[in-house]
């Protein structure tokens, strides 16, 4: 299966039909005066929201996407029929922008949620409008008018509750097959993770979250580098962020170190995003001996200053992983019982959650200004990459 999480596409709304030029003929009756129809309106294009969907990878093979046009008038007073309008089915989960003016349109959020996207063309008037006292035969008509034509991104952010963040190798990969259905790619060297994964993490019948493992950052992404600034913006709508930290990285680095440039960049990215709450997950005990595995954890709390919770697993033989994913759905409860009785806290986190959203939308303003791919005729800018522009990523299962 492949994972697009970004899709350009272009919609055009249909064009208005033409007013008719008609005259009333019929025996007997000479003179029988205009009766020229009205045109119909053009269709409109519109985006919905569909759980259904999980994915804009059929935005990739289909891109252009027009409504009906609207029928001319006819004789006899006739108005044409209207075109019909395009309903365009999309993750819940979608930004929509539009390419030439970066004008965030909308946000689809929930399920049936409508967004228009292209307005249909006004109909044209028939010369029965035109008729007066001192013109009894109009000739004049109005023609329809163009249907709304735009060029659109789609970006997709991953709905989930728990975010896993940590550098490339960190183990999210592992840790979230461990815990969940998910088989994301799994290999011993950086970067293995190139698209966002979702796992439902079930813990009984009617009790699950949903945890995104998010691809690795590095020093600099939120800059830009490697690939944490494209998926940095799928943190946006987590509740929670687990800090996943190697202890015990190949390439014998300091773990302290490498954790405390992931809390740079993500304080660098959105001042918001750090206020979340996050844990922190110690990974990979198991490659340390027995003896030393409290020691080496506690030293790395310590020189962190870390004054949240702390949790000590191996993903790979799924030790402690149970605990976990337990106190983490108490944590959700917990937070959605809190939402709901206490308004001041569900104000709270609503107030949160448009920050981040802001935020994540002017960063996605800021990129795709920097990287616009120039219009035919204008002068092609020296930084832009073409290839770098349309990027497909395919999601290795």
């Amino acid at each position: 299966m492949q994972f697009v999480d970004e899709a350009s596409i272009i919609v055009e709304a249909g064009k208005g039909g033409n007013g008719c030029l008609s005259f009333r003929r019929e025996k007997y009756v000479p003179r029988g005066g205009p009766d020229g129809g009205d045109g119909g309106h053009g269709g409109s294009v519109y985006l919905i929201g569909d759980d259904a969907l999980n994915t804009l990878i059929d935005f990739k093979f289909q891109r252009f996407y027009k409504a009906e046009n609207g029928q001319g008038g006819m004789g006899r007073q006739m108005s044409g029929k209207a075109g019909e309008d395009l309903h365009v089915k999309v993750p819940v989960g979608t930004t929509v922008i539009d390419e030439d003016t970066l004008e965030v349109i909308a946000d689809v959020t929930e399920i049936g949620q409508v967004v228009l996207v292209g307005q249909g063309g006004r109909r044209g008037l028939g010369n029965i409008h035109f008729k007066s006292s001192t013109n009894r035969a109009p000739r004049r008509i109005t023609p329809g008018t163009e249907g709304e034509r735009r060029n659109l991104r789609l970006e997709m952010k991953v709905m989930a509750d728990v975010g896993l963040l940590g550098m490339p190798n960190a183990g999210k990969s592992t840790l979230i097959r461990s815990v969940s259905a998910a088989k994301p790619k799994v290999a011993n060297y950086p970067f293995t993770t190139l698209v966002p994964n979702l796992g439902v993490v079930k813990l009984g019948l009617h009790e699950h979250f949903v945890m995104a493992d998010v691809p690795g950052l590095i020093e600099g992404a939120s800059d830009g580098a490697g690939l944490g600034l494209r998926f940095l913006k799928h943190l946006t709508r987590t509740r929670l962020l687990l800090h996943v930290v190697d202890v015990a990285p190949f390439d014998e680095s300091d773990p302290v170190e490498a954790a405390e440039a992931i809390i740079h960049e993500l304080g660098q990215f959105s001042r918001t995003l750090a206020e979340l709450p996050r844990w922190l997950v110690l990974n990979k005990l198991d490659l340390l001996p027995e003896e030393d595995r409290q020691a080496v954890g506690d030293e790395i709390v310590q020189r962190l200053g870390w004054e949240g919770p702390v949790f000590r697993i191996s993903a790979i033989s799924s030790e402690g992983t149970d605990a976990l994913v337990q106190a983490v759905h108490r944590w959700l409860t917990e937070q959605q019982r809190l939402e709901h009785e206490d308004e001041e806290i569900r104000a709270r986190e609503q107030e949160m959650r448009r920050r981040m959203e802001e935020e994540s939308v002017a960063r996605t303003e800021a990129r795709l200004g920097r990287r616009r791919k120039p219009a035919e005729g204008e002068e092609s800018d020296d930084d832009f990459d073409d290839d770098d522009y349309d990027v497909e990523v395919e999601y290795a299962p």
